[in-house]
């Protein structure tokens, strides 16, 4: 049976990969058994946000130099997806997703499967080809990880690719028109094009009745387990999917649930509980330390309110709405389980509904 081990580390900038390279030297953790690593960096989350890339040009020097292979490959062996921005309390970390064999050990426990799909074509982000492209990746990371079942998959994790002018100018000097011009709508369009991907692996939207006008529009559509960042650093999706399965050991299991808004306190609950641990009020520190991942969406509400009461985010032309959005829904969940080292990710088109978003948690078991 294999096993999965989650170490969450600190970093003290993008390019700090000293406490991923502590669980290498002092045994912790072997190179070659990462299958994924998730990190939230300190840049604005928007296009220009090149701390996302730092951090894995780092990690890619790093695997390499460990693995005696070229960064290229160092990529294609370890999914490496970076998620900036860390507004309000929310605190840069990592978390390194490792796998090994075990004995016969307590199951269901945390399974994870990694996959990529082809380069995408800067004509095809945002659009059903992107779709299709993203659920045949959660199709094959699911068998990766022994689940055949779509409801034993409780997270989701992708990242995509968005549109930058040199990509547009490509794509028209190949005679294609792209989904819009807007560089930083490109990153909506593109997460919300791979959401639905996960949406259509999961059954949760039917195929027949998708197309290209409902992707960034049509938000009656979403999935509950979906989890998209966008980045200029790749032009490929990244997907990264984790469940419980009877054919993993461990002492590790995930559950989630889906906040209907940004302040949706007991739906925090629900997935601490979904992951074994109930508490009516803030976490203790004993019960907080077993946990090992917090992973949620954040989106500030179309509508322009919050349980009617109206909110600027979407007004502020000096902040963006995504990054008020992330330092919110951070507060929320801080508050719940008294810890900021929290991977909160902002922009959920068709992530949850409007406004909200899924929320999954990654705990020790009882």
């Amino acid at each position: 049976m294999r096993q999965c081990r989650v170490d969450l580390v600190p970093m003290d900038h993008p390019g700090d990969a000293s406490k991923i390279a502590a669980l290498f030297d002092g045994g912790d953790v072997a190179p070659g058994s990462v299958v994924a690593i998730l990190g939230k960096t300190e840049g604005n989350g928007c296009v220009n946000d090149f701390s996302r890339g730092y951090a894995v040009t780092v990690l890619k020097s790093l695997f390499a130099a460990r693995l005696g292979v070229s960064p290229e490959e160092a990529a294609n062996r370890v999914s490496m997806i970076m998620s900036g921005g860390t507004e309000g309390g929310l605190s840069p970390h990592f978390l390194v997703f490792s796998v090994s064999e075990a004995g016969p050990k307590a199951a269901p426990a945390l399974a994870i499967g990694a996959a990529f799909t082809r380069d995408l074509k800067p004509e095809e982000i945002g659009r059903l080809a992107q779709v299709e492209a993203t659920a045949e990746a959660v199709r094959v990371a699911m068998a990766k990880a022994s689940l055949s079942d779509p409801d034993a998959v409780h997270f989701v994790q992708i990242k995509c690719p968005l549109l930058t002018n040199a990509r547009i100018a490509d794509a028209v000097s190949r005679g294609f028109a792209v989904t819009t011009d807007d560089t930083y709508a490109s990153m909506g369009l593109s997460r919300g094009a791979s959401a639905l991907g996960v949406a259509l692996a999961l059954g949760e939207v039917d195929a027949a009745a998708l197309t290209d006008a409902d992707i960034g529009r049509n938000f009656a559509l979403w999935s509950g387990r979906a989890s998209a960042s966008a980045g200029i650093e790749l032009m490929r999706g990244e997907v990264v999917v984790m469940g419980n399965s009877p054919d993993w050991a461990g002492d590790l299991i995930i559950g989630h649930a889906v906040m209907q808004d940004a302040i949706d306190f007991p739906a925090v609950k629900t997935a601490l509980r979904s992951a074994g641990i109930d508490a009516p009020d803030q976490l203790s520190p004993d019960a907080s330390a077993r946990i090992r991942a917090v992973l949620a969406k954040a989106e500030s509400a179309r509508s322009g309110t919050i349980r009617g009461c109206r909110h600027i985010m979407a007004d502020d032309s000096d902040i963006n709405a995504t990054r008020h959005a992330r330092a919110l829904v951070g507060g929320v969940v801080a508050a719940a389980v008294g810890r900021t080292d929290l991977f909160v990710s902002g922009g959920a088109e068709h992530q949850g509904p409007d406004g909200g978003g899924p929320i999954a948690v990654i705990a020790r078991k009882p």
